[in-house]
């Protein structure tokens, strides 16, 4: 049995983060957190019978104060208060205008009996659950169609216990696909802020089918070899705004999705205007930030800057496969730090995995106008591993200003893209080696004109210097 993570992890996790500014774009959906709201009305999760001891289940004191607070969704909202202690529960709803906030000493445990996490239909944009067909667990935490919703504190914890849930997975004795620790689905105005989220069963945080959904200075932690557990995942959604978090789990640090193969496409929701700022996080198996696999809803406007990745298999990956469909364009990364990391960028264009045999081969994802920039990287093993598909050629991929400490002697490795770079080192693969200024820099997204000068002062002397 995996060890769980505790508060004295989290302690082990706190950083400084970098406070370089986010001058590139504005970004107005990143500065309207709501979190401080105060709301009129408030109750104590002991008002309804709660028993902090960790063993007691309170699934009904949270869906009863729930129940409670709904009554003052057109007065101003309410706020449910949960302090110290340890609260085990089952799944239960949110509502509109409510804020859950935990107390810095307060923890919310999510129930080791798979009875207590119900089962719901899947996503229309997956057709299936994403491990098995059929149906799905519903998250610990759970709202649907709501707007106006806060998960928030003193940095209290939502702790999901998932390594039973790894154990029944790894050993394919579950029936259903596992359950997230927080989704919300078709929801407006989400704000999660200052907690802690610990061992989710599967994916943590899932806003899916959302818009204005702001995810700050939170800390997520699952062991290094727990199965899939994401941390945050955007999934057909828009105006998403994360920043300052910091991230340590057994998958992608942030997953940006759209749905699965002919399901997506025929849902046809894309994720877009996406920002990510001051990441910090540690992954051994997969990326920092990944876009995919699952993609054929759309995804663009992905902006990321200020990233730290460490202790990593990959910095930035962009997942896909025939069949899927959709695209992935206008991606901008910028200002990123690797250490110790296997693969600083990389593209998988036949990933494969597919819902059923119904999917369409002939489906090709577009991936265009994918612009990384101002990238440090000190014991890299490959610089690239970029591998498009064939016929289906990835274009406009444009590196700039990156100097990677490869330990590789064949620190690239590129198929089917096609693209162009400056002041890359080592030297970036032939198919991107046209050089951006002047010629291509139209064809390079979001890399600004005025740069070409910094270029030319820059290319009698440039060198490594670790």
């Amino acid at each position: 049995m995996r060890r769980f993570f505790t508060l004295v992890d989290v302690l082990l996790v706190l950083l400084l983060f970098s406070e370089a500014p986010w001058a590139v774009w504005g970004s107005p959906h990143c500065d309207q957190s709501s979190s401080g709201v105060i709301r009129p009305h408030s109750v104590a999760i002991t008002e309804f019978g709660a028993v902090g001891d960790g063993v007691t289940l309170n699934t009904k004191a949270f869906q009863n104060a729930i129940f409670y607070l709904n009554s003052f969704a057109d007065k101003g909202g309410a706020q449910l208060f949960v302090p110290a202690g340890q609260w085990l529960t089952g799944s239960f709803d949110l509502i509109s205008h409510l804020t859950l906030w935990l107390d810095k000493d307060a923890a919310i445990l999510g129930s080791m009996n798979s009875n207590d996490w119900p089962v719901i239909d899947p996503l229309p944009s997956y057709g299936r659950g994403r491990e098995l067909p059929g149906r799905r667990h519903r998250s610990l935490i759970y709202g649907c169609n709501l707007t106006d919703v806060i998960i928030t504190g003193d940095n209290g914890t939502i702790d999901g216990q998932g390594s039973i849930w790894w154990d029944w997975f790894q050993k394919k004795t579950l029936n259903y696909t596992r359950p997230h620790l927080v989704e919300f689905i078709n929801s407006t105005g989400v704000v999660i802020s200052n907690v802690t989220f610990l061992n989710s069963p599967f994916w943590t945080i899932h806003p899916v089918y959302c818009s204005q959904v702001i995810v700050q200075n939170v800390t997520i932690l699952a062991p290094l070899d727990s199965p899939n557990t994401d941390g945050i995942d955007p999934d057909s959604s828009n105006d998403v705004c994360i920043e300052d978090c910091y991230i340590s789990t057994g998958d992608d640090l942030i997953a940006i999705k759209s749905g699965w193969d002919e399901y997506g496409i025929s849902y046809a929701r894309p994720s877009t205007n996406i920002i990510i700022r001051r990441l910090v996080g540690k992954t051994h198996s997969s990326a920092g930030i990944a876009i995919g696999s699952e993609m054929s809803g759309g995804v663009s406007e992905v902006h990321a800057e200020s990233l730290q990745f460490f202790n990593s298999k990959t910095g930035i990956r962009i997942k896909t496969s025939p069949g899927r469909g959709g695209y992935v364009r206008n991606i901008y990364i910028s200002d990123m730090n690797l250490v110790d990391v296997k693969i600083a960028i990389r593209f998988t264009g036949q990933y494969g995995e597919h819902p059923d045999e119904f999917y369409d081969p002939t489906a090709l994802p577009v991936i265009e106008n994918i612009t990384v920039k101002d990238v440090m990287g000190e014991n890299i093993k490959f610089a690239g591993l970029l591998e498009g598909i064939e016929g289906d050629n990835f274009v406009n991929i444009c590196l700039s200003n990156i100097t990677l400490n490869v330990t590789s002697e064949s620190p690239w490795n590129c198929s089917y893209i096609h693209g162009y770079s400056d002041l890359v080192s080592p030297e970036a693969c032939e198919p991107l080696g046209e050089r951006i200024y002047p010629g291509h820099v139209l064809d390079c997204y979001h890399l600004p004109t005025h740069l070409w000068s910094m270029s030319k002062r820059k290319k009698g002397s440039w060198f490594l210097s670790w």
